[in-house]
């Protein structure tokens, strides 16, 4: 019942961030009811992709490695950056590769048409005593490193996917402890439903008319 109405409420505001343009839904023109119907259907996609990650994911989830939740943009898989660089680093760890391969699969098997945003974030710790001119820099090297190692060892396509870094400017914590500092030090892979732009109320009712 919960995720039936999470799905729900996702479906308009979905719509209108995804496709790009202002999105006018008239009563009864079959053009949106259709639209409406194949995003419910790719939303039970990414919740069913949500279920199988956490059955793969289930020890590094109970280990609070990795998070997963459904929010407005996708699915998004959040990975404590602690389990995949070192202080100060973009290089991924060796004993991160499993964590990521498991990932990977999936992306690989089970949702092989939706396109994969990377993203990197920081705390709002300065940077000292490295190469990195600030943290806007080591968050986009580090969401790089996932992409890359996606693409180079995975064989995903590149053209799914993209990488930016926030730096420490999207915290999900405070900075005042250590441990929320932790939790604000993350790479997050979303995973983006496909979805065709909705077009132009006058093209809709153009073609309404033809049909």
């Amino acid at each position: 019942m919960r995720s039936s109405l999470l799905k729900l409420a996702l479906i308009p505001f979905m719509i209108i961030v995804l496709s790009g343009c202002t999105v006018i839904f008239q009563k009864g023109r079959r053009s949106d009811l259709e639209k409406i119907q194949d995003l419910s259907t790719r939303l039970d996609e990414l919740s069913r992709t949500k279920s199988l990650l956490e059955k793969r994911l289930a020890q590094e989830i109970r280990d609070k490695q990795v998070r997963l939740e459904m929010r407005e943009k996708g699915l998004v898989i959040t990975f404590v950056a602690d389990i995949l660089f070192n202080s100060g680093k973009a290089k991924i760890k060796t004993e991160a590769y499993p964590i990521l391969n498991k990932v990977a699969t999936v992306l690989k098997e089970n949702v092989p048409n939706m396109k994969v945003g990377i993203e990197g974030h920081t705390d709002n710790v300065p940077i000292e005593h490295s190469d990195w001119k600030s943290n806007w820099e080591l968050s986009s090297a580090r969401a790089l490193s996932v992409l890359h190692y996606l693409i180079n060892d995975e064989s995903i396509s590149p053209d799914r996917l993209s990488a930016i870094g926030y730096g420490e400017y999207q915290p999900v914590a405070s900075n005042d402890t250590s441990a929320d500092r932790r939790l604000n030090r993350r790479v997050e892979v979303v995973i983006l439903p496909p979805l065709t732009k909705v077009k132009e109320a006058g093209e809709l009712e153009a073609q309404e008319k033809i049909k």
